[in-house]
């Protein structure tokens, strides 16, 4: 038996995804110039905290959800960096190559 995984967003990740960027947006207008292209969110990854700037739609993407979830389970939302994957920069490079 398969069971298809439903693409569709829960309500609360909606939520937690609204927080995320939410505090993104947030980030930087104080001190720089907003580089972030409208329809675009930064997020840090590796233990570099490399900034990549990715489009809003990745987020339907199964695979950038679960590093979404990671990253929740990792440091919640009460962190002062922004939006951070944690995985390897390879990995994350990786993996946004395939979308």
């Amino acid at each position: 038996m398969v069971t298809k995984k439903s693409n569709k967003v829960s309500a609360y990740q909606a939520a937690s995804l609204k927080k995320i960027l939410k505090r993104c947006s947030s980030l930087g207008k104080k001190n720089q110039v907003n580089e972030v292209p409208k329809g675009h969110f930064p997020v840090y990854v590796g233990q570099q905290r490399s900034r990549y700037v990715v489009p809003i739609s990745w987020l339907a993407h199964p695979e950038f959800q679960s590093l979404l979830q990671l990253a929740e389970e990792e440091f919640g939302f009460e962190h002062d960096m922004g939006l951070t994957i944690p995985c390897d920069e390879v990995v994350f490079q990786s993996l946004i190559s395939m979308f």
